[in-house]
């Protein structure tokens, strides 16, 4: 892994809006960060020259200006899914009198990989915060764990059930109504000629994995998070 990955693994970094942490990581091939926009704050308008990033709003409500124009704003409630490809500039902010949760999913794992073009607390020409604005994560925070084939890990959050599980098949993994959320960690789904169909850092309703493995094979054990709510 490399050295500034492994750094921001094992850290907090707190920000103006709120704080942010690795929750997750796939070597340098995927990260997920657990996000907190604290209300009425937001990042600034920023993208990430070279990686893909996606999100998973959890909690809170979401005010999404995606590209440099302020009138292409969207608003976004949980379980919704936002995928950024590399170059596309975009902020979220907590649009709400409570705190904004959000999972992001970045591909590959490059955590300075940043440029910011606007920003509400006079960082648009700094780069990805430093050693001093860090803290060592403490054991109440949330950390995911890669589970062995066939089990499944379960953590609670608010109204929601976050898992991980890695499946060799999608058989039983969910009905074609299912309305949940989930990110792959690990692996991919191809066609008969070794083309990608989906692969590690896609976003999607658990039910389009379900019908994709009807038709496509999985060519590598998938790694799956996924999210609903409590039941």
């Amino acid at each position: 892994m490399q050295k500034g990955n492994s750094f921001y693994c094992n850290n907090v970094v707190y920000k103006p809006w709120g704080y942010e942490y690795v929750i997750y990581n796939n070597a340098n091939r995927l990260a997920v960060t657990f996000l907190k926009i604290n209300p009425g704050h937001k990042t600034s308008l920023h993208c990430h020259p070279k990686k893909k990033t996606g999100f998973i709003i959890l909690s809170g409500k979401a005010r999404v200006q995606i590209g440099i124009y302020k009138e292409n704003n969207r608003n976004y409630g949980p379980l919704s899914r936002l995928v950024f490809r590399p170059g596309l500039f975009h902020s979220i902010k907590a649009n709400s009198k409570k705190d904004l949760y959000a999972l992001e999913f970045e591909t590959p794992f490059i955590k300075k990989d940043l440029v910011r073009f606007r920003d509400d607390y006079g960082r648009q020409s700094k780069r990805y915060e430093g050693k001093k604005f860090t803290k060592k994560i403490e054991s109440s925070f949330i950390k995911f764990k890669k589970p062995k084939i066939g089990k499944r890990q379960k953590y609670n959050f608010k109204n929601l059930e976050i898992s991980l599980e890695v499946r060799k098949n999608l058989k039983n993994l969910v009905n074609r109504d299912d309305k949940t959320t989930s990110a792959i960690l690990d692996g991919k789904i191809i066609d008969d000629k070794g083309q990608n169909v989906i692969s590690y850092g896609e976003i999607v309703k658990t039910s389009t994995l379900r019908i994709l493995s009807d038709v496509f094979k999985i060519k590598k054990p998938l790694t799956i998070l996924r999210v609903e709510k409590k039941k």
